[in-house]
This record gives structure tokens, sequence and C-alpha cells, in this order.
């Protein structure tokens, strides 16, 4: 029996809201921060050109860099280590504005508040590379006394699919994999690493944005698909029920 539901956030919790005015404030404090003399063209293709380095490594090895490492060591290793180091973890918030608004599906709260209500245990697994983003949203939005655990790959460098993530975040709840399901959006590292921690079921929301599985491979096949948060008041009912 289900008794302890996982959340991912990127694209399963929250959206990226497209705004123009909102990612031009935060490059160009990004580059404020780092003091940089390059033209901002240059600097974001070099930065961008970095990135996709760092992301080939971290879904190659599954091992996720801490926030001062990220920027030193991978993102701008050629400007002062010191002044990035000091600003890492506001570059890392000011990296991922850059992409946009990031904001939560409007039935987030009243579901997670209502599964809470029927019994569950709550937690999130999420592969990030920032160590507060997520936390200052739970605070901001006021579920964070919703979750028994928050498990972030920037925090513990490992990162789904490996299965000791999902191992890890059970044994912080004190709950069998068996007994855990996972909701998440991609259709392959979400779904590959559910099933090889031996979780009991997995969740996927239908979005748009997030990579395609293969056709017809079984590995990649979830247990149920939604389209809104708030479906999963269908799958799981009240425990004591």
């Amino acid at each position: 029996m289900i008794n302890t539901i996982f959340f991912d956030v990127g694209n399963t919790l929250r959206i990226v809201i497209p705004d123009e005015a909102f990612s031009t404030t935060a490059e160009n404090e990004l580059m404020q921060l780092v003091e940089s003399k390059e033209p901002k063209e240059v600097f974001f293709e070099k930065l961008e050109a970095n990135w996709k380095k760092y992301r080939k490594y971290a879904k190659t090895e599954l091992l996720d860099a801490g926030e001062m490492e990220l920027w030193t060591q991978w993102l701008l290793p050629d400007y002062d280590t010191e002044l990035v180091a000091r600003h890492a973890g506001r570059l890392t918030r000011l990296w991922r504005d850059h992409d946009g608004r990031r904001e939560p599906r409007f039935d987030v709260k009243s579901t997670l508040i209502e599964l809470k209500k029927r019994g569950y245990k709550l937690g999130i697994i999420a592969n990030t590379i920032t160590e507060t983003e997520i936390p200052d949203w739970m605070i901001h939005d006021e579920v964070a006394g919703l979750f028994s655990a928050t498990v972030l790959s920037s925090k513990v460098r490992i990162r789904k699919p490996d299965p000791a993530i999902y191992h890890l975040a059970c044994r912080a709840v004190e709950a069998k994999p068996e007994e855990c399901a996972y909701v998440g959006d991609n259709p392959v590292r979400d779904v590959e690493g559910t099933r090889a921690a031996g979780f009991g079921m997995m969740v996927r929301i239908d979005e748009p944005s997030s990579e395609k599985a293969p056709d017809n491979d079984p590995k990649y096949i979830p247990d149920e698909i939604i389209e809104n948060i708030g479906d999963l008041l269908n799958i799981f009912p009240p425990i004591n029920a």
C-alpha cells in the first residue's frame, strides 16, 4: 500500500513562465556580480557552452556539484575565484531566472494539503543546481510544513535516475521503497529512476516541454499519466479508507 508520495519540482510542481524583462534584469545583475567586462552576448555564449559541458558531466556521472564548485570550476573558471565563490548562491538563482519566472501550477497547494489530510507522507526528490530556491519557494507559499523530507541533488550530489537518491529519501522519512510513489514530468530519468529504486508507483504529469521517451520501451512506461496535479486525488484515496 502506498503511504508516501515524493515529488519532482521543475515542470512538475512548478513551471517556467517566459518573462523577457525579468530575464534581462537577472542577466544584467549576474554580469555585475562577477564584474564582467565582456560584451553581453560573448559572456552568455561562453556561459551557455560551459553549462552544456557541465550538464553532460552531471548526466553521465549522475552527480551534481554544489553551487561554489559549479561556478568556480565549471561555469566561470576563468573569473576571479574568490569573487565568484562569494556570490555563488546568488549567481545560481540569477542563472535560473535567466530562463524566466518559476511559478507553481494552479492546483499544487490545495492538492498537497488534501493529500496530507488523507494521511500520506510527502517529500521532494529533485535534480537542481540551486541549494536554496526550492526551500525558499516552500516557505513563501507556506507548504514547507507539508513535506517530511526535501532531497536535492545539489545538496547530496547524487542525481536522478541513480536509485541511491530515492533510497536516501526513503530513509529520511522511514518508508520502504515499495510503499512510495513518485510524481515527476521526465519520461526518461523520472520513470527509470523510480523503477530502479523499487518504488511502488510512478505517476508522470504530461508536460509538453519535457523531453520525450523512446517509443515502446517498457522501462519508460509510468503507472499513471495525469494532466494536472489535482488528478492525484483520483489516484490516492484516504489511507484510512
